[in-house]
């Protein structure tokens, strides 16, 4: 909808620009008369939340010490209420922060990915409606006004340190304007590389903290596979498009696709030039019969205008296909992908090799996911991280293993708070207890789910530091 129209066409988008009303204040103050009536209510609307039927209060250590470090990740914030992942959420996620807010133990609070939803946008939606990204994420601000305003008076008391490391789904959103809605997050970015970043809290240099992505064929950014005539400059993965497309689905409500997709037949002796091509065609074969649309593949449909895209895209430009039977087999973006994967991890700051059809063949795995917790730290001999928290695949869980030193390490995923998590909890957390100073002490980690805005304890596991 334009604004336009949010406002009866009292005004239009150009001229709002011109005066310099920014979106955000005008849909901040459209929101006003709602936030009041939703705040109404009985004294006790926060502070009745504060226990499960269980007693539980994961943020109260039962000392006056703030040591606590709270971990949420995949909240998925949108600009359009209509088509945003996270809706219903946004209330018992608002009554979440709160409570932090309140907290007089916990001491940092970091958003671990994918706090702003730049994907999940209709194919046929032009994301920023025009506009900029500077203007996308003050949509996306006063959308979700009441959660932002949750979390910017944390970051204003100044008690409680809030962290945001980027995730895939708002990776290419710069941090002036995550800095813009949220003033004075602390930011945890790689030098120098949008879109990934890796965090250890204050005082604790063997707890990482980061998203996960950076590990995946479809999601890590890919500034190198592109073609400078089409393309230029720009870090968008596949994932990018393949999350279009999935939300085009969703809004289409469709269960039976307008095409199909054409079969790659490789040569039977599986030559190294088809191997992998045929396994990236494999997960967009995939892709399109989970989340059949209603367009043909060779409808320019995929609206982009982000990130130095600027044209319209049919599905085919995606699909890699052949001109011949057991022929060559190339797309028209991201051809030759699979020969870049290396030196797009070694650009990624990923410290152990992948390989490129372990890559492919696990761009859907949430278990791949976990596994690279192992992989490139506590099986890492440079490595001396003992706890890592990953978000990304929305599946939330401890997992405890040994080092390649012999010493227990724990990996947590903090899960999501998406409305519907297809066979899954949503609304989880996680709550780190660092360790005291006595040797026998260890650091505690446990998982929350807040559905019902009543607190369960999913798991919990401890960890020498």
């Amino acid at each position: 909808m334009k604004l336009s129209d949010e406002i009866g066409n009292v005004e239009t988008e150009n001229s709002l620009k011109k005066k310099g009303i920014s979106r955000r204040d005008f849909m901040k103050f459209s929101a006003t008369t709602t936030a009041a009536v939703m705040s109404m209510g009985p004294a006790c609307l926060f502070t009745s939340c504060y226990q499960s039927g269980d007693g539980l209060d994961p943020f109260n250590n039962g000392s006056d010490e703030r040591n606590l470090i709270v971990v949420i990740s995949d909240l998925h914030l949108g600009a359009d209420i209509s088509y945003t992942e996270t809706k219903d959420n946004l209330i018992p996620l608002e009554n979440f922060l709160k409570r932090i807010e309140d907290s007089t133990n916990v001491k940092e609070l970091v958003i671990g990915g994918d706090l702003l939803d730049e994907w999940f946008v209709p194919a046929t939606v032009d994301t920023y409606n025009g506009y900029d990204q500077f203007d996308f994420v003050e949509r996306i601000a006063a959308t979700n006004n009441r959660v932002f305003d949750a979390f910017n008076r944390i970051i204003t008391a100044g008690k409680i340190l809030v962290t945001y490391v980027p995730g895939n789904h708002d990776l290419t959103i710069t941090d002036a304007n995550v800095e813009n809605v949220l003033p004075g997050i602390n930011q945890a970015r790689d030098t120098g590389l949008l879109g990934l970043g890796t965090y250890s809290p204050a005082g604790q240099p063997k707890i990482a903290i980061e998203h996960g992505h950076r590990y995946n064929f479809f999601c890590s950014p890919d500034p190198i596979s592109h073609k400078v005539s089409i393309d230029p400059g720009t870090i968008l993965p596949p994932g990018y498009f393949f999350t279009r497309i999935a939300a085009e689905h969703v809004v289409q409500k469709c269960k039976s696709g307008a095409d199909v997709v054409p079969l790659v037949v490789p040569d039977p002796l599986w030559n190294s030039a088809q191997f992998l091509p045929y396994k990236y065609w494999q997960k967009w074969e995939w892709t399109l019969k989970a989340f059949p649309i209603k367009n043909l593949f060779n409808e320019n449909i995929i609206v982009t205008n982000v990130n130095k895209f600027t044209a319209t895209y049919a599905v085919n430009d995606l699909l890699p296909s052949q001109a011949v039977d057991k022929g060559p087999i190339s797309v028209i973006l991201f051809n030759g992908i699979e020969d870049k994967w290396a030196a797009r991890c070694l650009l990624n700051n990923v410290p152990v090799p992948i390989p490129t059809a372990e890559a492919i063949d696990n761009v859907l795995s949430a278990s791949q996911t976990d596994n690279m917790a192992v992989t490139q730290y506590f099986m890492n001999p440079v490595s001396d991280k003992k706890l890592v928290v990953f978000g990304h695949s929305h599946v939330p869980k401890i997992k405890a293993s040994t080092s390649d030193k012999g010493e227990k390490t724990v990996y947590v995923n903090s899960g999501t708070w998406i409305d519907h998590n297809p066979d899954k909890v949503t609304m989880t957390f996680v709550v780190i207890t660092p360790q005291r100073a006595d040797e026998n002490s260890q650091t505690a980690v446990k998982l929350y789910n807040f559905e019902n805005e009543d607190v369960t304890e999913m798991a919990k596991d401890s960890v020498r530091l």
